[in-house]
């Protein structure tokens, strides 16, 4: 059996920077198992397995591997498989055409505008599959341990550290300048032993910058999932626009932000992060940006 793969760098512009995905388009007939050994064997941030949707009123069923576990739902995968389909034109024999894709995911359905420069497909931008949830505080204390800080480096006078999601949770913490968000480093016996049963897929740090190029700089460490670091993670990214969104005082909002990671792994990336409140609840939040092709081939299961 012989599998198609391509990958590509997502929220960017330049090749050999964002995050690089790995796209698997003929994954039918794969087993979980064999699905894990295959983002083993990539050991990118997230691997993803393209099957014939469902339904076929929807694009695709996409499954998202990390090298240790599946995920429910995330956002470079996402954006970069659409890229990739909408580019390929066809999957499973059906033809791909307009710019909106719907995948079917463990999280729920995730509609996908893809992005255009003139006549070339440039990225794509995701509405999560779920509403905001805000879940449990965590300790200050652990946060700042499994991140290598100092206490007194979070952030706590907008929120302090807490779960959230739109269909993968993550701990969001603020720090208070880029200086600590420079010297932070996941600590994996700490993950293990104060963050492994809450539930959550790692911890987004960040601090809100007064920068030309982008509003917010952050990382991602999650490292039970096999992912010390993530150069961009848009199902996080997504949770923190609808935060943000969520502590503001007014009650109706379009609230837009660029949010820069990857900056201090030397795979700088760019998410284009958005909410939408109405009478004072998040309604909506989408994730964006640009995608770069690299590589394709062949995987030969024999």
């Amino acid at each position: 059996m012989q599998l198609q793969f391509q990958t590509v760098d997502v929220f960017t512009a330049e090749r050999f920077s964002g995050n690089p995905l790995a796209v698997v388009l003929n994954a039918e007939g794969l087993s979980s198992e064999q699905m894990q050994a295959i983002a083993a064997e990539f050991n990118l941030a997230e691997t993803t397995f393209v099957l014939p949707p469902k339904d076929t009123a929807n694009t695709a069923q996409v499954r998202i591997f990390t090298p240790r576990g599946e995920m429910p739902f995330a956002g470079h995968p996402n954006v970069g498989t659409a890229f990739v389909l909408a580019r390929a034109g066809t999957s499973y024999g059906r033809t791909i055409a307009g710019d909106r894709l719907v995948f079917e995911e463990k999280a729920g359905l995730v509609p996908i505008t893809l992005l255009n420069t003139g006549t070339d497909i440039s990225g794509a931008r995701l509405a999560s599959p779920q509403l905001l949830t805000i879940g449990d505080q965590v300790p200050l204390e652990a946060v700042a341990s499994a991140c290598g800080l100092a206490a007194d480096d979070i952030e706590t006078t907008n929120h302090p550290p807490c779960i959230a999601s739109c269909g993968a949770a993550f701990i969001l913490a603020e720090v208070k300048s880029r200086a600590e968000l420079a010297s932070a480093m996941p600590h994996i016996d700490i993950f293990r032993r104060d963050i492994v049963n809450r539930g959550t897929t790692g911890i987004l740090i960040y601090t809100q910058v007064d920068d030309p190029d982008f509003d917010i700089r952050a990382r991602m460490f999650a490292p039970l999932k096999g992912i010390p670091e993530d150069p961009a993670t848009g199902s996080a990214n997504v949770a923190l626009i609808g935060l943000i969104a969520k502590l503001k005082p007014e009650r109706d909002l379009q609230l837009s932000k660029r949010i820069a990671q990857g900056v201090e792994m030397g795979r700088p990336s760019l998410l284009h992060a958005e909410a939408e409140k109405r009478g004072g609840a998040v309604t909506a939040t989408y994730i964006g940006g640009g995608c770069v092709p690299v590589m394709s081939g062949i995987i030969d299961l024999g």
